[in-house]
């Protein structure tokens, strides 16, 4: 009983895979309320398909790249039901996830980007072939450096029209579809560690300036 679900996207997405199909799945799009829609929906889920805690054997989170808050809401939360149920936990970029989705749904047929809001004017970025296997990426960059005509999946294209005039959907992560990514070992698998792409901005102090 896999449990997966991903926050690094204004999409907090949970769904439950029984080893052979997603047997439930919800998603709602709050960027600033991760923390408070996560837990309660993964309650929420389990209480549906009558699945205790005890009865999951796995955990599947989208490492991003994302923003720092809402990636860490679901990495944290990943890591603790991983260490609190002794099961591994299965980090997936969420890029990956998008590629997948893209190409289930087929929307694509030929190489295209995956792209998604990196905040300050910037996207998260990968590019893949016409299967969803990854080629480039990902990278955060700004759109007009990574232009494009070609097919683009991800909120990045709708953000920025005139660099990317190709969108396709679909705009979030699917849950249900990072579980199936997992369970069919379509994509890389990483430790649950944050895709993060870009430096803190805390930076350590330099040496203080002599007083004269």
């Amino acid at each position: 009983m896999l449990l997966a679900f991903d926050t690094a996207t204004p999409a907090v997405t949970v769904a439950l895979h029984d080893g052979e199909r997603v047997i439930a799945s919800s998603t709602t799009v709050d960027a600033r309320r991760h923390g408070e829609l996560l837990a309660p929906g993964i309650t929420a889920l389990l209480d549906e398909t009558w699945v205790a805690r005890q009865d999951l054997t796995a955990v599947a989170v989208g490492v991003g790249p994302g923003p720092f808050t809402g990636l860490r809401v679901g990495l944290v939360t990943a890591r603790t039901l991983g260490m609190a149920l002794d099961i591994p936990v299965y980090g997936v970029c969420t890029l990956d996830v998008l590629a997948a989705q893209a190409v289930d749904l087929r929307v694509v047929d030929r190489p295209f980007l995956v792209a998604t809001d990196a905040r300050r004017k910037e996207v998260y970025w990968a590019s893949y072939d016409a299967e969803g296997d990854r080629l480039d990426g990902p990278q955060v960059s700004r759109p007009v450096d990574v232009a494009t005509d070609g097919p683009v999946v991800g909120a990045g294209a709708l953000l920025y029209p005139d660099q990317f005039p190709s969108p396709v959907g679909p705009e979030h992560p699917d849950a249900g579809v990072l579980a199936q990514v997992v369970t069919d070992e379509r994509a890389e698998l990483f430790d649950p560690e944050p895709l993060y792409l870009r430096r803190p901005d805390a930076a350590t102090p330099g040496r203080p300036k002599p007083v004269s």
